[in-house]
């Protein structure tokens, strides 16, 4: 691996300093760059047989050079890769990959034009104590995830071409999202300019994902001590990830459990147990500039650009929530009967109406232009998008999700527990039913949870779903059963699955066809 890629550290400051002396210990290194003639001698100290260069320019143009490592200031990212892809460099950059989605998206597609790999700085990925609770949450250790809490506070270092939530909370949000594996359904976030009236030193951000689970992100660099903390509750089990504590005690397992007795939750607590990752024990660091080596290779890596786009999205969103002017009073922008109920803790967007007679329950999020019939029941924790219309007799229970421009016909059941019993509570044993974009349920129709209809499915009247629903597919009967195809505009298609309405072909996925 050494003997193949030589590779040059664009800055060796601060944090660069560190990824010179990894690449250094691989064998890699062969160049340094930074303006700095002060960090330069010290590099030049430090690494008597590496160059040690001003100019970025001459680093590109050196044929030797394969791979370039860019540890500079945020706002310099997004040229300096660009400038590195086009002359054909493999990139290594530390996080943010960019300050906004969409130079990201340039620089992801450059990337892939140039055939060349764009790994972002996201190292927590490589820390073995990640690793190990992706392992406990795959497995099942921990149970159903439920909320994640991240804290990552110091006092310094400030900066001023960044804030505090662009600056530290790019690696906690990175390791949330791939704990949940998939993209917050809202993100609200709160800032404090101490320091300065434009740049906040304190955030904190609330995620909320589509299927229920919660997750907060408290970040600080005007805090009196040091602390890198990651909490994972799971219905079976919790783990604490503390990077500041000792290897053995880095990773302590809490097997708490809630018990429910007539029908209240009850806490049990028990001892914490540690995880010592002593004997298995490689700095991160090396396992993350490892990686990048392998990844030029060909290897999969989970820090690509797609994953620092995924991560930029909830920062610009996280970032627009601290901008945003303070929310006009939530009745000036939707419309409520006054027969109907609205309870704390509810999200309505623009534009929807809420009829006679329906209950919006606690904690529900409704998207803009929802339009809810008569008799109507949504959550608890309802997740409901833009666009949908749901006719009169509907109850959408806590579990199911129904994404944007989905209809539900009159009287249509969903489910949330498979076994119900009076006697039992099973509020714990909800599964989730997920309602892709654009999906039409028709009247009558029942759908069994736990499953997911593919965006632009059409249930057919008084169907009962019982598995899953591939996208585009027409269904009814008892049980329902893939009858043929529908267009996006709801048009049935023909054997050739063309569209006479639209006069298009809709691409049907094969490996769904029966």
């Amino acid at each position: 691996m050494g003997d193949r890629i030589h590779l040059a550290l664009i800055g060796a400051g601060f944090w660069g300093k560190n990824l010179a002396r990894t690449f250094n210990q691989l064998k890699v290194l062969k160049a340094l760059c930074d303006p700095s003639p002060d960090i330069r001698a010290q590099n030049q100290n430090a690494y008597p047989d590496v160059p040690t260069l001003e100019s970025f320019a001459e680093i590109l143009k050196s044929p030797d050079i394969q791979a370039v490592a860019i540890a500079t200031p945020a706002v310099m990212h997004v040229s300096m890769v660009q400038e590195a892809l086009l002359a054909g460099k493999h990139v290594f950059v530390e996080k943010p990959l960019a300050l906004t989605e969409t130079e990201g998206q340039k620089l992801v597609k450059l990337a892939k034009e140039m055939n060349r790999v764009l790994f972002v700085g996201h190292i927590l990925h490589y820390h073995p104590a990640i690793e190990i609770i992706k392992q406990m949450l795959t497995s099942g250790e921990l149970g159903k995830l439920q909320y994640i809490y991240s804290n990552r506070l110091n006092l310094g270092k400030i900066r001023r071409e960044e804030n505090i939530l662009w600056s530290f909370a790019p690696h906690d949000i990175s390791i949330i999202l791939a704990l949940v594996g998939e993209q917050p359904s809202s993100v609200h976030a709160m800032g404090s300019n101490i320091l300065h009236s434009q740049i906040a030193d304190t955030t904190l951000t609330h995620l909320r994902f589509p299927s229920g689970i919660a997750a907060h992100i408290f970040v600080s660099w005007l805090h009196p001590f040091k602390e890198q903390k990651l909490v994972v509750v799971g219905d079976r089990k919790m783990v604490v990830f503390d990077d500041r504590a000792r290897r053995e005690e880095k990773l302590v397992v809490y097997p708490h459990n809630i018990l429910w007795q007539n029908g209240m939750p009850i806490p049990e607590k028990k001892e914490g147990v540690p995880m010592d990752l002593s004997n298995d024990w490689k700095e991160p660091l090396l396992r993350e500039c490892e990686a990048f080596l392998k990844a030029i290779e060909g290897v999969p890596y989970p820090t690509d650009g797609e994953e620092s786009l995924k991560v930029l999205r909830v920062l610009q969103q996280a970032q627009s929530s601290m901008d945003a002017p303070p929310a006009k009073p939530q009745h000036e922008e939707f419309f409520v009967h006054e027969t109907s109920v609205i309870d704390s803790g509810c999200e309505i967007g623009k534009g929807t109406k809420i009829w006679h007679f329906s209950h919006i329950l606690q904690n529900s999020v409704l998207g803009q232009n929802v339009n809810i019939g008569q008799n109507v029941v949504v959550g608890p924790q309802g997740n409901i998008g833009n666009n949908v219309k749901i006719q009169n007799n509907v109850s959408v229970y806590q579990g199911v999700v129904l994404e944007d421009n989905v209809f539900c016909g009159p009287s249509c059941v969903f489910t949330n527990v498979i076994n119900p019993r009076s006697a039992i509570p099973r509020k714990h044993e909800f599964k989730t039913t997920r309602v892709c974009e654009g999906a039409t349920i028709g009247a009558n129709a029942t759908i069994l949870c736990g499953i997911t209809i593919g965006r632009h499915a059409f249930i057919g009247a008084g169907a009962v779903v019982t598995k899953d629903v591939p996208e585009h597919a027409l269904v009814y009967g008892n049980p329902a059963r893939v009858q043929g195809w529908v267009c996006e505009c709801g048009q049935r298609l023909n054997s050739d699955y063309f569209c006479q309405a639209c006069r298009i072909t809709v691409k049907i996925d094969s490996a769904t066809i029966h």
